[in-house]
């Protein structure tokens, strides 16, 4: 179990990088960019927000999906085992579930801020 962990861990901090340099967070104020505005401001927030919600929380969910799942399956009777692997299998739905629904809560927040913007763009 923990060498399964150990490398999910090394694989998010090898991988992760190369995936966030694709792509620079901040939109502007660069050499050869326009000067940063209130507009840029949103654009990042909403590159951050894709950018866990897609490459962190979700692979790392399906990975935790899949443990849990193996637990459950190879306990053959073992209640702790078993037990664990449904903990595992429950927090990362839920985990998932709530970071799904993060575009929603984000969403109500800068409607009520009066924000009209799309702020969730690539």
């Amino acid at each position: 179990m923990k060498k399964i962990f150990i490398a999910g861990v090394l694989f998010l901090l090898f991988f992760t990088p190369i995936l966030a340099s694709a792509a620079g967070l901040v939109p502007c104020g660069g050499p050869g960019e326009e000067a940063c505005t209130i507009t840029h401001f949103f654009t990042m927030l909403a590159r951050i927000f894709n950018f866990i919600v897609y490459s962190i929380a979700t692979p790392l969910a399906v990975i935790m999906l899949t443990i849990g799942a193996i637990m459950l399956l190879i306990s053959a009777g073992n209640p702790n085992l078993a037990g664990m692997g449904k903990k595992i299998l429950w927090a990362s739905a839920v985990g998932l579930v709530l970071v799904f629904c993060s575009w929603l809560i984000i969403n109500f927040i800068l409607t009520a801020l009066g924000y009209t913007g799309a702020w969730n763009v690539l």
